[in-house]
């Protein structure tokens, strides 16, 4: 039985900037090789699913939401409210009581009602980059437009879901957007040490929308999940139903983790297919693949790549005792890559094949156990949509310059992504 604290381990930086697309990979790979555990600035991270799937399930590990709060001197305000109240951050009973209610209204057969919306918002962000294509310099020689990818289709495209999940007003989809992105870094550390005040704003100026919204729906309501979630009561304790506060900050938890985790799940899909002809052209010729496409890319570049705990206790795991206060990162990309048993890594795993159905469950991109995430069915129903409507309008998908990829330390996004298309002919 060793100390973690007493081994020798490889170190891995994830706040470091330059661990972006390739060197991100590469650096990963390498540290893989080394074993199952490293060094991370923080605490230690683990390399294998197995070992993941352990600390995220263990009832001895916790989201380290507070931890966070203590190291950046977050100790009041709207923030620490929102820390304090976050979903990841309850534990027991209580977490148990709040997913019980919010469940059904996020539940496989309840975001389907959501699928005509979504083909209608792509359907009008589709019209509108052909127009300001057109209206630009447009197309080149082979009569292909060009966009870039993030602006015209990621970035807006689950801002709009969420307002209609919400039951927000269309137009309010941009300052969704706008919230949510600066409230997600509130996990990552380089945002939290030098733009702090920015995140301390959003959730400030949403928590005001937020309750105009869930005191509107108390008075009317409508189709909606404030309205489902405002409804909801414990089958257990029927008269129990969810508080102002836990409603709003549910509907906090809705917001931050399902528009810009989706738009930069959905932008690596596609600049993966761009940079794969054959597999666009797979997706193309049966638009059908799109339900494994979206399990390729979320396996394949998880934007979660790093999800911590901390440790309530002393927790023993692989011959090595972890002490009480040890912050664990499970690391999903490469995780995510050892899909055979006690972490082997299964033949291909290193590749992206969309036509490999490699098991729904194994990837660590969503979580596992008892926070598994929240918005996952309704994130899996947009990517699939997303992908889905461009294999059925576009052809010839390609790369047009260079991506510009975002850090690893909080949501893994693409800040650019150029593309050019052809459009598909219409049927008859």
């Amino acid at each position: 039985m060793a100390l973690v604290t007493e081994l020798e381990l490889p170190a891995f930086d994830h706040t470091d900037a330059s661990m972006r697309g390739e060197s991100f990979h590469r650096a990963m790979s390498e540290v893989r090789r080394k074993g199952w555990l490293a060094q991370s600035p923080y605490g230690y991270m683990t390399l294998d699913r197995e070992a993941g799937e352990f600390f995220l399930r263990t009832r001895a590990a916790i989201f380290p939401g507070m931890k966070i709060a203590e190291i950046f001197d977050v100790g009041e305000g709207p923030l620490f409210e929102q820390m304090r109240h976050n979903i990841l951050q309850v534990n027991g009973p209580d977490h148990s009581r709040l997913r019980g209610l919010v469940n059904p209204a996020l539940s496989p057969r309840a975001v389907e009602r959501y699928r005509p919306a979504m083909r209608s918002f792509l359907e009008a962000l589709l019209a509108q980059a052909v127009s300001a294509a057109r209206a630009g310099v447009e197309r080149n020689d082979r009569g292909q437009v060009s966009c870039e990818f993030v602006e015209a289709f990621a970035k807006p495209y689950p801002s709009q879901v969420i307002a209609e999940v919400m039951g927000a007003p269309l137009e309010d989809a941009p300052r969704l957007h706008h919230w949510s992105n600066w409230i997600q870094r509130q996990f990552d550390a380089l945002s939290m040490a030098g733009e702090r005040e920015q995140i301390e704003q959003a959730v400030e100026e949403f928590y005001v929308y937020a309750e105009e919204l869930v005191r509107d729906r108390r008075q009317s309501p409508a189709d909606d999940l404030i309205s489902k979630l405002i409804a909801a009561a414990d089958p257990a304790h029927p008269p129990d139903r969810l508080s102002d506060v836990e409603c709003i900050n549910l509907v906090f938890n809705v917001l931050v983790g399902g528009v810009d985790t989706s738009q930069s799940q959905l932008a690596h899909a596609v600049r993966l297919l761009a940079e794969r002809p054959e597999q666009w052209a797979m997706l193309v010729e049966d638009p059908k693949l799109a339900g494994q496409a979206v399990e390729e890319a979320l396996r394949y570049e998880p934007i979660t790549p790093f999800t911590a705990r901390i440790l309530t206790e002393e927790v023993v795991f692989r011959d090595v005792t972890f002490p009480e206060g040890t912050v664990v990162l499970v690391c999903a990309f490469t995780g995510n890559r050892d899909l055979g048993e006690e972490g082997v890594a299964e033949e291909g795993a290193d590749s992206f094949d969309i036509t490999v159905d490699r098991g729904r469950a194994r990837a660590l991109t969503f979580g596992a156990g008892v926070h598994y995430c929240l918005g996952a069915n309704l994130a899996r129903a947009e990517l699939q949509e997303g992908l889905e409507f461009l294999a059925r309008n576009l052809r010839a998908l390609e790369l047009d310059g260079e991506p510009v990829f975002e850090g690893v330390s909080g949501i893994y996004g693409l800040a650019e992504l150029p593309i050019r298309f052809s459009l598909q002919e219409p049927t008859t």
